[in-house]
């Protein structure tokens, strides 16, 4: 561990340490310790020879009792501070597609692992995956870097950790007992914190104004991410992105008529919230307007799912991490 985390001191980060099993959330995903009611998912996610070939340490064929084993066994690891393995869980249906997690066997800097279902690839998963648990080794955690090293012919993952901010950093000679026992010259990959603190430094900051509109019964009108954008799927406040010379009551009142084909006036938006959230590649400030009234009846026009909730009932949505805190305040407010 960190010194920090070792440490045991008091704070917010503390609190929200994957050591103590506290999720990660990114856009799309969950990043959460690893149960014994996973094993059968893991089991038949890791059952393909083209998801393990290239890592030192998962058997093929892949049971249900390796699934377990291994389970019982990364959850010692981390009561001992020697590790962590994360479930990467999609937050649109709750579905594990993978695990990745760290190792502090060698000198104390976080040497990295993960693994995606095959069904998964290609998708941008690993990538933001990485990206979330990168920024809590280092924001969080106080760690000074962190190293993977990869099979030489495991491309993809090469890509993956590049996308980060990886860099080149030598070889390293790699065991791999379930392959057969060969050891494997392997590219050896590092990030540094200065060089990811630099990096994230520089991402924009996105303003988008959002609404919960309230009908007569106390409902709240949630509408999903269209197809093809991203976090397609999950349950957010209706809005927008707040455009050059806008306020961010003048994009509402935009947004709402070209999304729902509703008419607001500005006097009509009552501000009650707002969400600041760093979503690793951008980070995101949304102020949300309470509205009680407006002209027309809201239609999906571009692609979405519209749906009339109750506040009680909001928490059971998929929804965008940025949006979640505010569904407490909502229900207060109402």
């Amino acid at each position: 561990m960190s010194g920090r985390e070792a440490s045991g001191l008091g704070g917010c980060w503390s609190a929200a340490s994957i050591w103590r099993g506290a999720p990660l959330l990114s856009a799309r995903l969950k990043l959460r310790l690893l149960t014994t009611a996973d094993a059968p998912r893991l089991a038949e996610l890791a059952n393909d020879p083209e998801v393990v070939r290239h890592t030192a340490n998962i058997p093929h064929p892949y049971t249900e009792a390796d699934a377990l084993g291994f389970i019982t066994n990364q959850d010692n690891r981390r009561l001992a501070g020697l590790g962590v393995v994360l479930g990467l869980e999609r937050s649109l249906d709750r579905h594990l597609i993978g695990c990745m997690g760290i190792g502090l066997d060698g000198d104390g800097t976080p040497e990295l692992g993960y693994w995606l279902g095959r069904a998964y690839w290609g998708g941008g998963y690993g990538t933001e995956a990485l990206r979330r648990l990168c920024r809590h080794l280092f924001a969080d955690l106080g760690y000074e870097g962190v190293w993977a090293a990869v099979h030489p012919d495991n491309t993809g993952s090469m890509r993956v950790l590049e996308k980060v901010g990886f860099i080149a950093a030598g070889r390293h000679d790699c065991a791999m007992p379930a392959r057969g026992g060969c050891i494997v010259d392997s590219p050896k990959f590092q990030l540094t914190a200065q060089d990811w603190r630099t990096h994230h430094a520089a991402r924009p900051m996105l303003l988008v104004a959002a609404a919960a509109l309230i009908d007569a019964d106390g409902r709240v009108l949630m509408a999903s991410r269209p197809p093809g954008k991203s976090m397609s799927g999950l349950w957010e406040f209706p809005g927008g992105k707040v455009q050059p010379g806008e306020t961010p009551e003048m994009a509402l009142v935009r947004e709402l008529a070209e999304e729902l084909g509703i008419d607001v006036g500005e006097s009509c938006l009552a501000a009650m919230a707002f969400a600041s959230h760093d979503y690793d590649t951008f980070h995101l400030l949304m102020p949300l307007y309470a509205i009680r009234q407006w002209r027309g009846e809201p239609q999906a026009r571009e692609g979405q799912m519209l749906k009339w909730v109750r506040a009680s009932g909001l928490s059971a949505l998929p929804m965008p991490p940025a949006d979640i805190p505010l569904v407490a305040l909502l229900r207060e407010w109402l």
